[in-house]
């Protein structure tokens, strides 16, 4: 990842777990890593369930909404993911599991427009 980039996805994820503590969950892990399968954004409990969170961040302009990068090819990645975290970490939760996603859009001027949808998978 470039370095500009990778910034700019550490502040998205770092406005994004602050979103998810002022919702009331603990953040567990954040960037957790899964060989090359892939990675977690965020780990999170909500209450007696798991969330696994994809945060996307961009910068305002005339691309896509950064929810629209969580495809469905994505979102199943993101649920074998959550298989492999449970496997590591004792299995699942009461609450079972949910997959969130938080988009924050960066505008050129003014506060970070961070949106968080529950259960998207």
């Amino acid at each position: 990842m470039g370095n500009a980039r990778g910034a700019l996805g550490r502040y998205g994820e770092e406005l994004a777990a602050r979103r998810l503590a002022e919702a009331g969950m603990t953040v567990l892990e954040r960037n957790w890593r899964c060989g090359r399968t892939g990675e977690i954004d965020i780990v999170a409990k909500d209450g007696d369930a798991l969330v696994v969170c994809e945060v996307k961040t961009r910068r305002a302009g005339p691309f896509e909404h950064p929810m629209a990068a969580v495809t469905p090819t994505k979102a199943e990645r993101l649920r074998g993911l959550a298989e492999r975290w449970l496997q590591e970490h004792g299995g699942a939760p009461p609450g079972g599991v949910r997959v969130d996603v938080v988009g924050v859009v960066l505008p050129h001027r003014g506060a970070p427009v961070v949106e968080h949808v529950r259960g998207v998978a």
